[in-house]
């Protein structure tokens, strides 16, 4: 019929925004700074558009926005490459932040993207023809990267997700590399976000002393890995958000 939605969400600046969405590759296709400050970005298909309201509280915001691809991997490299340029790292914690890239149970491939704001983009690729929630897996490794994945991706409730997997890694389950070297990181994930530096460093060093001699497909893995371990401050002091 013809009809598109576009979003509009609440932002402190829109200077601020843009800087931020520039360096994702968007482009600007709308500014005004009076009698109300408007800012309208595109990237492909993708717009977003934004007012300026200077009491907008990001901590409290629970803004979301959907976004589909046939091409989520280049996607995300190509935003993970434009923060890492921009701030020097990629942002895991805080605001702004960019989530893992997962394979998620109901058959999308997905990361979450998050603004200074606190809007969340959520953007996937179905991977599946069928994206209705799986059951829970009956086997015990599974099962527990199925639920910690979905605590953090739905509710964002890291310390739940470290429980579960603090009980993977101390339990007798014989886990091979990929699944010891997934749990770890996974579990340095978390750690991060509620700013256990040493703990970071240590499950960090313990995936990478894994042999992984014969193990594929771990490249969304070690990529977070790598993004953990640069968001690591020297000392035990809260690194900048």
């Amino acid at each position: 019929m013809g009809e598109k939605a576009i979003p509009i969400f609440p932002c402190r600046s829109i200077e601020l925004t843009w800087d931020f969405y520039q360096a994702l590759g968007f482009e600007r296709s709308t500014w005004q700074t009076r009698p109300s400050p408007y800012l309208a970005v595109r990237r492909g298909e993708v717009e977003l558009q934004f007012f300026g309201w200077k009491k907008h509280e990001p901590a409290a915001s629970m803004n979301m926005c959907y976004v589909t691809t046939t091409d989520v991997d280049t996607l995300y490299e190509a935003f993970r490459d434009g923060l890492r340029r921009t701030l020097g790292r990629v942002p895991t914690r805080g605001l702004p932040r960019l989530s893992a890239l997962r394979d998620m149970s109901y058959g999308v491939r997905q990361f979450l993207l998050t603004d200074p704001d606190g809007l969340q983009l959520r953007i996937g690729q179905a991977i599946s023809n069928d994206q209705r929630h799986s059951p829970v897996p009956e086997d015990k490794v599974a099962q527990a990267f199925h639920v910690a994945a979905l605590l953090v991706e739905s509710k964002e409730d890291h310390r739940a997700a470290a429980r579960i997997l603090d009980r993977l890694l101390r339990s007798a389950e014989e886990l091979t590399p990929s699944e010891r070297l997934r749990a770890l990181v996974l579990r340095a994930d978390s750690a991060a976000h509620l700013e256990e530096w040493p703990r970071v460093r240590a499950l960090a060093a313990e995936a990478r002393a894994i042999d992984l001699a014969g193990s594929t497909d771990l490249s969304d893995d070690l990529r977070r890995l790598a993004d953990i371990e640069a968001s690591v401050p020297a000392d035990d002091a809260s690194p900048p958000s």
